[in-house]
This record gives structure tokens, sequence and C-alpha cells, in this order.
């Protein structure tokens, strides 16, 4: 029993053949085209982000190789001071002791630390007489160089002359500052309120 044994017409084929046709378009878009534009567009996502942390970690690298730079700058010239940490006064207080163990008397005088973020300032004068000007430059040579950060501020010389030659005792009058950090500090009732850097 034949019961579909008709041929199809000409027009009918060519509506068959352009059904099939547009099966298979449809299942190309659903199956191949559109997962493929998506993950393409994953794919572009991935590569700005990728792109983005690319330069941020490029700017860190530079600014990594620029710091070790100044670091062997700085190293080069010798030795590097170094910021204490909070409350180094006792350290500070002892190298300034040791350095003016050669001058005929002395006078230290500190200010009030002064704090700006994880930055101490700790300010102080110094008055010193030495009987020499190689005495009192090997003196004030020595502070600068210490350990800990110390920046000379202002120094004012006087000395006993006789017909211009140095004949007498030398006597300093300067301002003095050393730097300390926070970092790995402890804060204590000492400790001035941090105020914006000026």
């Amino acid at each position: 029993m034949k019961v579909l044994s008709r041929d199809f017409t000409m027009k009918e084929k060519l509506m068959l053949i352009l059904l099939g046709l547009i099966l298979v378009g449809l299942a190309y878009y659903q199956f191949v085209d559109r997962p493929v534009r998506e993950a393409l567009e994953i794919a572009h996502a991935e590569a700005d982000s990728l792109s983005t942390e690319l330069q941020t970690v490029e700017a860190k690298l530079t600014k990594m190789r620029r710091m070790r730079a100044e670091l062997e700058d700085v190293t080069a010239g010798g030795t590097a001071s170094e910021m204490g940490s909070y409350n180094n006064s006792k350290a500070e207080i002892s190298m300034l002791n040791d350095a003016l163990g050669e001058a005929l008397q002395y006078s230290i005088t500190f200010a009030n630390a002064t704090r700006s973020g994880d930055q101490i300032r700790r300010n102080f004068t110094l008055q010193l007489t030495t009987d020499s000007y190689e005495t009192m430059e090997h003196i004030i040579s020595t502070i600068s160089a210490s350990h800990y950060r110390c920046l000379i501020g202002d120094l004012r010389c006087t000395a006993t002359r006789d017909r211009d030659v140095l004949d007498g005792n030398i006597t300093v009058n300067g301002t003095a500052t050393f730097f300390e950090t926070m970092v790995g500090g402890t804060p204590d009732a000492g400790l001035p309120e941090s105020r914006p850097a000026a």
C-alpha cells in the first residue's frame, strides 16, 4: 500500500529546498554564529581589562625602577640614613652625645615633635664650643652623616681671631631636625596629632 507515492512538483521541491536552507541558516546562526560572537565579545572585554591591568603594572614597574635608581644613587655616595620608627629620641640623643664628645661644651634643646601623616619631625637647637675648626667640622659632619636621618638647618660659627689666624675656641649655634616615621612605631602620649602637609 502506497501512502506517499506521489512525486513532488518542481514548485514543491523548490519550497522544500528553500525551507531546508532556512533551517540550516537558523541552525548555523543559533549554534555557530551567535556563540562565536558572544565568545569574541567576552575575549575583547578580557583583552581590554588585561590591557588596563598591564598599563597599571607597567606604571608600577617604571616607578619601582625609578625608585631603585634613586636608592642606588643615594647609596652610591656612601651610607644612606634611615628614618627611625617613632619614638627614636633615645637613640638620637645617644648619637648626638657620642658625636659631641669632642666638644668643650654643648647644649641641645628639643622642641615638641610635629607630625604630618606618618612622618614625625623632631626639631632641635644646638650650641657647642670646640677648641679648633677641624673638631667643629668633624662634629657637624658626624651629625649630618649619622645613621638616623638628620637635616641640619642653619649654622652660625664664631671664632676668636688674633692677627687673622684662628687662635681660640669656635662657637656654633644652629638648628637641625631628626625625621622619624610611624611605620613600625608605637603611639604614646607624646605623639602629636597629624596635621596636613604644608
